[in-house]
Parts: C-alpha cells; structure tokens; sequence
C-alpha cells in the first residue's frame, strides 16, 4: 500500500493560508484654505472684544451683548478648529 501523490504537492496548512484583509480606509480630503482662516480670525477678534469689553472702551459701555458675543465669536473658532484637517 503507498501513501504517496505522485505529481501533486503538499496541501498547503491553513496556517499559511493568506486572511482576508479588508481594504483600507480612504484619507479624508484636507481642509479648503479658508477653514484655518476663519477659525483663527473668530479667536482674534472675540479675543479683541472681551479685552475692549473689560477695558470699557466698546460704545455703550460694558454691556452684557458684547460680552456674550466675544465668547460667541471664541466658540466659532472653537468649532471651525474641529472641521479642520
């Protein structure tokens, strides 16, 4: 009794097979030119209006709305810094 394939090889072991790899995840696109733009700009001037706010040089006096709208214009930036890439 032979045990032997003439003409054909040795299976391959399944610990040699290849594995599925998935393909790889596209890079996102980077970011248009105006996106680090505008996020910087939003930090400066709510930046600027919170010091004139606190220096009391805005027209009106030191009102609540310039206030609000410094740390508005700071949470803008804040936002358009999470879009950029």
């Amino acid at each position: 009794m032979s045990f032997s394939n003439p003409g054909n090889s040795m299976p391959v072991s399944k610990s040699k097979r290849k594995r599925y790899t998935p393909p790889p995840k596209p890079k996102p696109k980077p970011s248009p030119k105006w996106v680090p733009i505008t996020m910087l700009s939003l930090l400066v001037l709510g930046v600027i209006d919170l010091v004139l706010y606190y220096l009391n040089l805005l027209p009106g006096g030191a009102k609540t709305e310039y206030l609000l709208i410094g740390f508005g214009l700071i949470a803008s930036g804040f936002v358009f810094g999470v879009f950029w890439r």
